[in-house]
């Protein structure tokens, strides 16, 4: 049974939409725990709570419909992006519980079963244990995970800590959100479809590894807001901005077709209209559509110094992880260049 026959979605922004959970936070204040890190509060990819000296807990959620027809595929990419935060932070995951709605009347269960058997599958793989989690009947299926992890407050990777004269890499192409407007529309080709599905099922476990043993200067995933929001989130509160070099982004194949096309998801507006301000130089809608998609299980974008970025990329790639270098830092604190 195709989950989809229920819903597609694209990219992550068909809940109520990346960022409405922050502005519905905004203005609301918790005691000063002192062994708090970070929280809402902030942009981080996840929660930061001391426990000691040497650790803290990261804690992250996330969950989400169905983007792809197969439920063991789906579970896998549901896992996956729930645990990119945890890396993200250059943190290891130790648990999850998943978060479950299931039409069960309607789907019956050997769809849910798939679709926590591919989640398993992923958090197996992350070394990560599965404690239980909890479900509800829901028109819908949806599924996700919250995550917690372990990490070295002193080591943890924050988002906003740029330096200048770093270089920026990312470990996986973008246009996810772009890809499942084309299945959509039944008009994606199946080197599209394929390529977008093996990049959301792909743990960033092994680029967080090799990162580990560079100088990480800042580092976050690239999901719902798109390459260019994350970006923002990065500069912002930094003690300088960042460029993208356009030419230098990845893309997943036949995306600049289907944007083209006009088959834009609407996070991809959203994003626009809250981060579009933080951005300068080539802001042709083009450019804009791509680097605003909203992504799934996207790859980490991390600044290094300059003189490790070379051989960061060499190692990522000899440990069978994509990665390129897009841009640097630099500039004012709060912009994001586009060139």
């Amino acid at each position: 049974m195709k989950l989809t026959s229920y819903t597609r979605f694209s990219g992550c922004g068909a809940k109520l939409g990346p960022g409405v959970l922050d502005q519905a936070l905004c203005g609301l204040s918790q005691p000063a725990y002192p062994e708090l890190l970070a929280d809402f509060q902030g942009s981080e990819d996840a929660g930061l709570f001391r426990l000691g000296p040497y650790s803290a807990l990261v804690q992250t959620v996330d969950f989400f419909p169905p983007i792809v027809d197969d439920p063991h595929l789906f579970g896998r990419i549901a896992a996956a992006n729930a645990l990119s935060d945890i890396y993200a932070m250059g943190a290891r995951p130790i648990t999850a519980l998943a978060l479950v709605c299931h039409p069960l009347k309607a789907l019956g269960l050997e769809p849910l079963k798939a679709m926590l058997a591919g989640g398993l599958e992923a958090l197996t793989e992350a070394g990560c244990a599965l404690l239980g989690g909890h479900s509800i009947e829901d028109p819908e299926p949806k599924l996700g995970y919250a995550v917690t992890g372990l990490v070295d407050p002193e080591k943890a990777w924050r988002n906003n800590t740029l330096r200048p004269g770093g270089r920026l890499i990312l470990t996986k192409p973008i246009g996810t959100g772009l890809v499942n407007m084309a299945l959509r529309a039944k008009c994606a080709s199946p080197e599209s479809q394929g390529a977008a599905e093996t990049a959301m099922a792909t743990l960033n476990k092994a680029a967080a590894e090799v990162l580990s043993r560079f100088s990480v200067q800042a580092c976050t995933d690239v999901t719902g807001f798109g390459l260019a929001g994350h970006a923002v989130e990065m500069a912002c509160g930094a003690v300088c901005g960042l460029a993208i070099r356009m030419d230098r982004v990845p893309l997943l194949p036949g995306v600049e077709e289907y944007a083209a096309m006009g088959l834009i998801p609407e996070g991809t507006y959203r994003n626009r209209e809250g981060r579009l301000r933080f951005l300068a130089g080539d802001l042709s809608s083009p450019a804009l559509d791509l680097l605003f998609d909203p992504q799934t299980s996207g790859g980490l974008l991390a600044a290094l110094p300059e003189s490790e970025a070379e051989p960061a990329v060499a190692a990522l790639q000899e440990a069978g992880v994509q990665a390129w270098i897009i841009g640097e830092t630099g500039g004012g604190p709060g912009q994001v260049r586009i060139l």
